[in-house]
């Protein structure tokens, strides 16, 4: 830890404390969408007004609809044959995922790289939760899916944040030191501000929480599990730590020695999945 690192620290850690710390705010028409979504009496033809009211969501909706991870013949050109193919749930997670695309953005060359290297790490990991849930549990794919694509959302307000302090923009690891040590709590806050559900909510605040042992499988041990699985084979400090000793890969019944990625099938599914993502 450096002089510049705990004078950020700090700094961050009074601006979240005093609700001063400028959290990224979800575009209205993914709030709009989740909503529908979630509403039991809502049909298809109310999820269609509202996406059609924003012609880039729309667009990318279309193509991936047409894309050939969905494997269909028949091509696709209306919105509503389009979540019709894909299901409402799916468009839900979709919209959520392709508004925030956008929001992994920032002024600066080196944030803005650090952004997209983080971008690229929720995406891997949610395609690993996809995978994960659908195999060896009975939770919902698609919302773990959503799961991993946010589990680091509390990074990002912290690189912005990191604009205004080029000294530290420059030190690597004091400033990876800073994310580590509080985008749990930030995240936390963030998806509680865009009304996420609890358990969302306690996939940012505990994903690094290795020791993590609650009374069923939940989408905690899900992104935990392949949080570490992205890690495999790198330098992260992550990549050391000894799977075995870690409660969640015994809840989902996965040998540690596993690894999901290049497992038959399911690695390719986990590619896949990461490139609807960021289509």
């Amino acid at each position: 830890m450096t002089d510049i690192s705990r004078l950020f620290y700090d700094e961050l850690l009074a601006d979240l404390e005093h609700n001063r710390l400028v959290l990224p705010t979800l575009p209205e028409v993914a709030l709009k969408v989740r909503e529908v979504v979630d509403d039991p009496d809502s049909s298809i033809a109310d999820l269609v007004r509202i996406i059609v009211s924003d012609p880039a969501l729309s667009a990318r909706l279309i193509q991936v609809a047409n894309s050939p991870l969905m494997r269909a013949g028949r091509k696709i050109e209306s919105v509503d044959a389009a979540v019709s193919r894909l299901g409402m749930r799916i468009v839900r997670d979709l919209a959520t995922s392709m508004v925030m695309q956008q929001m992994f953005q920032a002024t600066s060359d080196v944030t803005d790289q650090r952004l997209r290297q983080l971008w690229e790490h929720s995406t891997e990991v949610a395609a690993i939760c996809h995978a994960l849930a659908g195999q060896f549990t009975k939770l919902n794919p698609e919302q773990a899916l959503l799961a991993g694509l946010v589990h680091d959302i509390g990074a990002m307000p912290i690189l912005t944040k990191a604009e205004d302090f080029p000294e530290l923009l420059q030190d690597e690891k004091a400033l990876d030191w800073v994310i580590r040590e509080l985008h749990p709590r930030v995240g936390g806050a963030i998806l509680r501000s865009w009304n996420f559900p609890p358990e969302l909510v306690d996939v940012a605040e505990q994903h690094e929480n290795l020791t993590y042992n609650s009374a069923t499988v939940d989408f905690v041990d899900v992104v935990i599990v392949a949080n570490l699985q992205s890690y495999l084979g790198s330098n992260h400090p992550l990549a050391e730590q000894d799977l075995g000793t870690i409660p969640a890969f015994a809840k989902l019944g996965l040998s540690p020695d596993v690894n999901v990625i290049e497992m038959e099938g399911t690695g390719d599914t986990i590619r896949e999945t990461q490139q609807l993502l960021n289509i």
